[in-house]
């Protein structure tokens, strides 16, 4: 157990996109503010129960399990063997009835991250943990009304848990991701019995498009700076509402939910020359910014951090064109970015409280989560 590899990116290296002329110094740079982000982790675990922030919310614990699992280092990774063990130690305590990993709440949220955190460390002994939270994910699956017809527009998708009883794309493509390194882990006689209904999930992530070709709902905006891009869920975008010239009300598209959606069609393994796919890529390349996340300025920037530096890296995107339509290396550019913003303690925090980022170990493991993406790229 204590040699063992952690990094996400080795246990599933085919579906990551390796890259020609590596940078060796942004590789260096990138080392370092991890090593910095890992010393100030170690400190904010509880040494005794092995959380990290929240015990109600153990998807905290296990983005922090991720976060320093990822450290493409071993010997970085073997140094924090003991918080490991520890974490683990907690979210197996957090294994509910049901099959979720949850505390007061969020329970499919809480438990699609935690998934991901056991296929991450790949412990034999969690097997019946792993089945358990991936039955619970495919049960969260919202199917209203007539059963087995898409007949509501929130069927397909996934949301919160009983508190929020609808779907939203944040959530579905989280647990879409979680069942898709499921799928890709498990023996093949495992957990085959029951999957996610992923025709249903893409048609409710299509509907959460703006591209009247292939969402025909009336809140679907035909105007060029949203076409291709996501909303939160259908009839609703954090970014707001647009006046159209003939009096109709449109949603906006926003950076980090369209990230999300773009995450969701590689998660279902889409074809990249399908049209939602190809407008989702023309809309991201054409906001694309690290500045603010696109639509909604400093809320939830660093969420946008992570989701871009996941599907750009699943996509095989390596450049992008700035706003003066310049080519740039969107890795460095983010990495630089992610340097910058690095406080001298080693922890990451967002001057926009909303969507829980100004918690430091939610920010920071976001942070580092983006930063070994694009490590792991170079």
């Amino acid at each position: 157990m204590k040699h063992k590899l952690y990094c996400l990116f080795c246990l599933f290296s085919p579906l990551v996109t390796l890259f020609s002329s590596p940078s060796t110094s942004l590789k260096k740079e990138i080392h370092r503010s991890l090593d910095k982000g890992l010393m100030w982790l170690q400190k904010e675990q509880d040494s005794k129960k092995g959380n990290w922030g929240s015990e109600d919310y153990p998807a905290f614990t296990a983005l922090a399990l991720r976060a320093i699992m990822g450290h493409p280092s071993l010997k970085e990774q073997e140094k924090y063997f003991q918080e490991i063990e520890l974490g683990f130690s907690f979210l197996r305590k957090k294994v509910q009835s049901d099959g979720g990993i949850y505390g007061k709440g969020l329970a499919s949220y809480n438990t699609s991250l935690s998934l991901v955190a056991f296929l991450q460390k790949k412990d034999p002994g969690d097997e019946k943990i792993i089945e358990g939270a991936r039955r619970f994910i495919v049960n969260q699956q919202s199917d209203f009304d007539q059963k087995g017809k898409q007949d509501n527009v929130f069927d397909g998708g996934i949301g919160y848990g009983s508190t929020w009883a609808h779907s939203d794309l944040s959530n579905t493509h989280l647990a879409m991701e979680a069942l898709y390194y499921a799928k890709k882990t498990l023996k093949a006689d495992e957990g085959n019995s029951l999957d996610l209904d992923w025709d249903a999930a893409i048609d409710f992530v299509s509907k959460c498009q703006n591209l009247p070709e292939t969402n025909a709902l009336s809140w679907v905006s035909d105007h060029r700076e949203d076409r291709g891009g996501f909303v939160y869920f259908p009839g609703k975008s954090m970014a707001g509402e647009r006046n159209n010239s003939k009096g109709s009300v449109s949603l906006r598209s926003y950076g980090s939910m369209s990230y999300a959606g773009l995450l969701s069609f590689i998660y279902a393994e889409m074809s990249p020359t399908d049209s939602r796919v190809i407008e989702v890529r023309n809309w991201l390349s054409k906001n694309y910014t690290i500045k603010e996340n696109p639509g909604m300025g400093l809320q939830g920037l660093f969420y946008y951090y992570h989701t871009m530096a996941k599907a750009l890296t699943l996509s095989g995107i390596s450049t992008l064109k700035d706003e003066q339509g310049k080519k740039v290396n969107w890795r460095e550019q983010l990495a630089v970015r992610l340097f910058d913003q690095q406080s001298k303690e080693g922890y990451w925090v967002n001057e926009s409280g909303r969507w829980w980022e100004k918690d430091p170990i939610l920010v920071t493991c976001y942070a580092m989560l983006a930063l070994e993406r694009v490590y792991h790229a170079l």
